[in-house]
């Protein structure tokens, strides 16, 4: 039997036997939430009790530092240097969880008890993402357990805030380049594109939130003593918005339609299956000409994420004095980013909007990010992952959402490979967030071969 053989085995075995389903269940009962503060003396405890122990019987070292900003959860790094000579790998996962959503599972369920219905593992984080890490350093574990080596170093990076937007990771990333220096990332995050096949994408959609405001006047007035009398904020902003998109959701702003749907980045899309997600679509939004999947994963997408005007809960017969709408711009590469609320602005102006506000969100803001559908690390973790799992994966130049690419891509110059282990059904960020058994076999599978496959070619050449 070959050492990849072997591996292979190990893994196969650590799942068949449950010890995969009992180490999710560990990590999974720990309440992570980073957007409450009673989840704070968690998010340290993940890391020195989960992850160091887990890390440091497989041989690595490992740092846990506190985020440069100021109250954000903290960062491990574990590292294995093999020998300087061989290539190395960055890894990256975020034990971190939403809001845990009590009381809103199905009945039977708790967001901190992992819990097996049929092929599905319930839990909160269970998807985002603590199997998403769990099954990478687990293939990595399988190398070195039947192999006494990885063949290949490795670094691990663990933050403790991407569910508030990953607050301080890059200039964690800026002050430890050196630590960080690798010749590769490769991570998970995010869902596969069929529950069936393995996904690559190799960036992701950027992020840009703000507000509109129209702030006419203090105070409300009474509708029938000043109908027709007083501008209403919450029209005039409504036809704002209007201006943006056309009637089905087209862009209207020039500066904000990109330019690199290159034949190249089409082609690559027209290889992707239709676009399923358990939420019936509709064919008739967004821009007309182009097909579902390069809408989502080639184009700019404009949201209106909330309005208020008044008091929704209450109204009163009363004009309002101000309307707000919290506004999204999802673009890819392509997209000027410090043009992004300029060119609204003109746009604006232009439509004779110009006592609408804009104001830019402190957080809730991310770059765009894409490599090469064509570079050799692409290629290489393409070939490996169809020669493991007899499928074909799915390549995306990009996610359609946002994580923080740009401190490996931009920060750390790493070509990024991602391959996400959950699906887009598995109700992440909501109650009743699971991942699949059978999905879960397959990626550690999948993984434990490109690990294996790295160790015995080396880096990949152009």
């Amino acid at each position: 039997m070959s050492s990849r053989d072997e591996a292979l085995a190990s893994i196969t075995d650590y799942f068949d036997s449950g010890r995969f389903q009992t180490e999710l269940a560990e990590l999974v009962a720990r309440p992570t939430e980073s957007q409450d503060p009673r989840g704070a003396p968690h998010l340290r405890a993940y890391l020195t009790e989960a992850m160091q122990p887990m890390l440091e019987k497989i041989g690595f070292d490992c740092q846990i530092f506190d985020n440069p900003e100021a109250g954000a959860g903290p960062l491990l790094v574990a590292t294995r240097i093999e020998d300087p000579a061989l290539p190395t790998v960055l890894t990256y996962g975020h034990g971190d969880v939403v809001r845990a959503q009590e009381g809103q599972w199905r009945e039977g369920l708790e967001p901190f008890v992992l819990t097996e219905v049929g092929d599905r593992l319930y839990g909160r984080g269970a998807a985002d993402n603590k199997v998403q890490h769990l099954i990478n350093l687990r293939a990595m574990a399988a190398l070195i357990e039947t192999q006494g080596k990885l063949g290949f170093n490795a670094k691990v990076l663990i933050e403790m805030g991407e569910e508030c937007g990953s607050p301080g990771l890059r200039a964690f990333c800026e002050q430890q380049r050196a630590l960080l220096a690798a010749d590769v990332l490769i991570a998970s995050d995010g869902p596969r594109l069929s529950p069936d096949a393995p996904t690559i994408f190799t960036g992701s959609r950027g992020g840009a939130m703000f507000d509109l405001k129209v702030d006419l006047r203090e105070g409300a007035h009474h509708s029938g003593n000043f109908g027709g009398l007083l501008a209403d904020p919450a029209i005039i902003l409504a036809h704002a918005l209007a201006c943006i998109t056309d009637r089905r959701g087209q862009i209207a702003v020039p500066e904000w339609r990109p330019d690199s749907l290159t034949p190249r980045i089409r082609e690559v899309l027209s290889a992707l299956p239709a676009v399923k997600s358990g939420v019936t679509l509709d064919p008739d939004w967004g821009e007309e000409s182009l097909t579902m999947s390069e809408r989502v994963f080639g184009w700019n997408s404009f949201a209106v994420l909330a309005m208020v005007a008044g008091v929704p809960e209450a109204p009163v017969n009363a004009i309002a004095g101000w309307a707000r709408a919290t506004c999204q711009l999802r673009f890819v590469v392509g997209t000027d980013v410090d043009d992004i609320v300029p060119a609204l602005r003109r746009h604006l102006d232009a439509q004779g909007f110009t006592q609408v506000e804009i104001a830019v969100a402190e957080r809730g803001s991310f770059p765009a990010t894409r490599l090469d559908p064509d570079h050799p690390w692409v290629r290489f973790a393409s070939a490996s992952l169809e020669r493991s799992t007899g499928e074909t994966p799915h390549l995306l130049p990009n996610l359609g959402g946002s994580l923080p690419n740009d401190c490996f891509s931009e920060v750390l110059g790493l070509p990024t490979i991602w391959v996400p282990h959950s699906y887009a059904g598995c109700s992440q960020h909501a109650p009743n967030e699971h991942i699949l058994k059978p999905l879960s076999r397959q990626a550690l599978i999948g993984m434990t071969a490109l690990f294996s496959d790295i160790a015995e070619q080396g880096a990949p050449r152009a």
